[in-house]
């Protein structure tokens, strides 16, 4: 595959810089937007949960097309996925951000990013759910589920007002997968691998969306790990 433009949201650590890393090579332009410095592609600094933030990122895309709009970036809370992790001791601050970051903040980059999307030939947008939005996922962390369910509505309610623009939006909620990070935090635990999903899998899943025409789009995929939660 080759494209013109992609941008990927949250591409400085974690699952987004490692998409980054495996779509540098397939296209002529990579913005890799992040608040912290993100090592591939064309560092875009900015904080996507401020207006000002949404403002650098459409300055950057000029009058480029945009191919591909990754929305890979996530918080949660303090001590979330922990035994620490009490919801009445979230603190105000925590909650905000959490929603501002993986609820808000991709709606308004869209938003912001259509004019772009429509130059493109085959424009795709995709978002980096998580299991935790989807129905009876046994997660305690309110506030990053309720972001995650959110996204969700996001996708559903995107596919009919972008339809008649054929713009794919897709969102792919996934379990634990297997960055660095996850890896040790698994090791540490005295977990095998079996229980996070190889980068290698999540990578031909975007590849696939991505080299889709316009007349398919696939609203959801979940990818539980094999001997993970909601398998």
């Amino acid at each position: 595959m080759s494209f013109k433009t992609i941008l990927v949201a949250g591409a400085s650590r974690g699952i987004g810089l490692a998409v980054a890393e495996h779509l540098i090579d397939q296209c002529d332009r990579l913005l890799a937007v992040s608040r912290t410095v993100a090592p591939v592609g064309e560092w875009v600094q900015a904080d996507l949960s401020d207006l000002a933030g949404i403002e650098t990122v459409i300055n950057a895309i000029g009058d480029d097309a945009l191919d591909a709009l990754l929305y890979m970036g996530g918080v949660w809370e303090t001590h979330a996925f922990t035994p620490q992790y009490r919801f009445e001791t979230c603190s105000d601050e925590d909650i905000i951000r959490v929603i501002a970051v993986n609820l808000v903040a991709p709606i308004r980059l869209v938003k912001a990013l259509l004019p772009a999307l429509r130059r493109s030939d085959n424009p795709k947008i995709i978002f980096m759910g998580a299991l935790s939005g989807r129905d009876n996922f046994p997660g305690r962390e309110v506030a990053n589920s309720a972001s995650k369910f959110g996204l969700r509505g996001v996708v559903h309610s995107l596919r009919e007002e972008l339809r008649s623009q054929q713009i794919g939006v897709t969102v792919i909620n996934p379990g634990n997968v297997g960055t660095p990070e996850v890896l040790a935090d698994l090791a540490a635990a005295n977990l095998t691998g079996g229980e996070a999903i190889p980068l290698s899998d999540l990578f031909a899943i975007v590849d696939c969306i991505l080299s889709l025409s316009r007349a398919t789009c696939i609203k959801e995929i979940d990818v539980p790990a094999m001997l993970g939660e909601g398998a």
